[in-house]
């Protein structure tokens, strides 16, 4: 049953959401929070130095820094060139930067791959358990129509739904049939 709490919060959230809809949601949230929560200092450093990288911030910064960086080193105003034209300095600096920013990248892409395969995992989980669930209940409702003797029209649609899927079997199917339309492109160059 509900909290009296909750209620509230619901009603005053989004009074057209179920209450189950909006306890979805809340649990996806805390979920999330855990996650950051649990993720390491260096995975936290690599996400925040990410994220500003991929921000318009960071390429407004950078215009500024190679614009200040080529007018001082151009010679003109009696400004003695540190790093003269072809800009030798600034070419290793910024490839340098680029070498961190793409490890950066790919650990926070790393992180976010792992976070998607334990997704993947529930979402199948939860796909493979409502699958079974509603084979169990055609079973039933089945047992029930011949129970009561209502006359079926041998539907071999609803027959094929009371079979129980087997992941494998899918996979396999599904292999089977990549196999076959490469073979069939392969056949058509």
């Amino acid at each position: 049953m509900n909290r009296p709490e909750e209620s509230d919060d619901h009603q005053q959230d989004n009074p057209a959401l179920s209450n189950v809809i909006e306890r979805n949601i809340r649990t996806i949230i805390l979920i999330r929070q855990k996650a950051a929560r649990e993720r390491s200092l260096q995975n936290r450093i690599a996400d925040a130095i990410t994220s500003f990288s991929g921000r318009m911030v960071f390429v407004y910064a950078h215009v500024i820094w190679f614009g200040v960086w080529i007018f001082l080193n151009d010679g003109y105003f009696g400004i003695r060139p540190f790093d003269p034209f072809p800009y030798g300095l600034l070419t290793m600096v910024v490839s340098l930067e680029a070498i961190f920013l793409s490890t950066f990248v790919l650990i926070s892409q790393n992180r976010q791959s792992e976070e998607a395969e334990r997704r993947a995992d529930l979402d199948l989980h939860i796909g493979l358990l409502a699958e079974h669930e509603l084979t169990r209940v055609l079973q039933m409702l089945e047992a029930i129509q011949d129970k009561l003797g209502i006359e079926d029209d041998e539907d071999s649609e609803l027959a094929d739904l009371e079979m129980e899927t087997k992941p494998e079997d899918v996979l396999a199917e599904i292999e089977r049939l990549h196999q076959r339309a490469l073979g069939k492109k392969r056949s058509d160059l």
